[in-house]
């Protein structure tokens, strides 16, 4: 079987890869029945030299490959037909502006894998960029803060080589007495723990959080089960939260009253409750005026998130009293980070980190009669058709 690297094509340019040549060189001594072609780019984060020094044939067509592995979307004009793809396709929530590239995998009788698709039996996903979102995305919020508030101007994260040089720009800064709050507990929060903890901000019980001051930095962590209650009283589950989330309504704002930074790296699955409204964030006791919106959706839970941000300029204001967007620095505003590619921005970590558990989860599903399953669970289209366990697409390949 034979597998190919992808040029990334997709605008604006995505500097990562599924695997690093040294990654690469263990797939090939893990899988000697395997080939690995790798085509020709110049903007991936490793140069063609450093695969082709590891002895990979590098090339502009790879074409006469079975299994294609890329990040980002690839381009209609670009796919080839009747091969196998890995990639991000951004369809499986029936996203509008890809419902042609589903149709053209369809057309050209491409068998896709989504990279959100590659789970574990119980829905947990095994492969992901969420821990580099959440590194990148908490230090653009504390970036924010500096520049804002004059106490510090830290680099931009795409200016330095990698995780190392992140966290040793934060070790030469100096927090003031602020009380952060993040939610979630997967690994975008847990991404953003690592740079709280790295910058030793202590994490406190949401108890403490919302009855005491501090004169120190503290953040406190908090899950779905904190920021929602039901609606009828009782004790709230979990597990029944998740499949039915309409019993509950938001309990985010005793949090929102005790918090100066919120850094968003929750999950927020259809018809949950939204953590605030934008009548929530005009009260006078509304006490958030900085949120790293890493979760990134739009005009949804979490209400100063007007917009997606971007690499270039990753932060705007919210004028939470005429719902507008203003400056990140106004007086009276809540500054807000909300770029929805942070990993782009640490091509080298996020491309090492994918590619372990890449060659850990999947590759080896080609080898051994896929016996945990992962690519049957993983496959979307098959024969020309959904498979049917992405039927539920139908409607929206057909446009209705």
């Amino acid at each position: 079987m034979k597998f190919a690297i992808i040029k990334e094509r997709k605008n604006p340019p995505d500097r990562r890869v599924v695997f690093s040549p040294e990654k690469l060189a263990e797939a090939r001594a893990q899988f000697p029945h395997a080939e690995f072609m790798v085509e020709s780019s110049n903007i991936r984060i490793f140069p063609d030299s450093a695969y082709k020094a590891m002895g990979f044939t590098v090339t502009e067509d790879v074409s006469d490959c079975d299994v294609m592995l890329g990040v980002k979307e690839v381009p209609i004009e670009n796919l080839i037909p009747n091969k196998k793809y890995f990639y991000f396709s951004h369809t499986i929530k029936k996203q509008p502006y890809n419902r042609k590239l589903l149709r053209a995998m369809l057309d050209k009788n491409i068998e896709m894998y989504d990279h959100e698709t590659i789970i574990k039996q119980s829905g947990a996903r095994l492969i992901g960029f969420g821990r580099y979102a959440g590194l990148v995305g908490a230090y653009n919020g504390v970036r924010a803060l500096g520049l804002r508030d004059n106490l510090f101007n830290l680099p931009k994260v795409e200016t330095l080589a990698d995780l190392n040089e992140v966290k040793a720009e934060l070790d030469k800064i100096t927090l003031p007495s602020i009380k952060i709050l993040l939610s979630g507990t997967g690994k975008v929060a847990q991404g953003a723990k690592e740079i709280l903890d790295h910058l030793k901000i202590k994490e406190v019980s949401d108890a403490l959080y919302l009855t005491s001051e501090f004169t120190e930095p503290v953040y406190c962590r908090v899950d779905v089960m904190e920021y929602n209650k039901r609606k009828d009283g009782k004790v709230g589950d979990k597990w029944a939260f998740y499949k039915d989330p309409t019993a509950y309504k938001s309990n985010f704002m005793p949090y929102a009253k005790e918090t100066d930074f919120f850094i968003a790296g929750h999950f927020y699955g259809n018809n949950a409750p939204y953590l605030f409204t934008r009548e929530d964030a005009k009260h006078p006791d509304f006490r958030i005026n900085l949120v790293a919106d890493i979760s990134c959706d739009i005009d949804g839970p979490v209400a100063s998130t007007i917009r997606a941000s971007t690499i270039a300029n990753p932060f705007y204001g919210y004028d939470a009293q005429t719902e507008r967007e203003v400056a990140f620095d106004a007086s009276g505003a809540i500054t807000v980070m909300a770029v929805d590619n942070l990993p782009c921005e640490l091509p080298k970590d996020a491309s090492e980190g994918f590619g372990d558990m890449f060659l850990e989860h999947v590759i080896p599903a080609f080898f051994n009669n896929d016996e945990r399953g992962i690519l049957k669970r993983a496959k979307i289209t098959e024969n020309g058709k959904l498979t049917e366990r992405f039927g539920y697409l139908q409607d929206y390949v057909d446009g209705n």
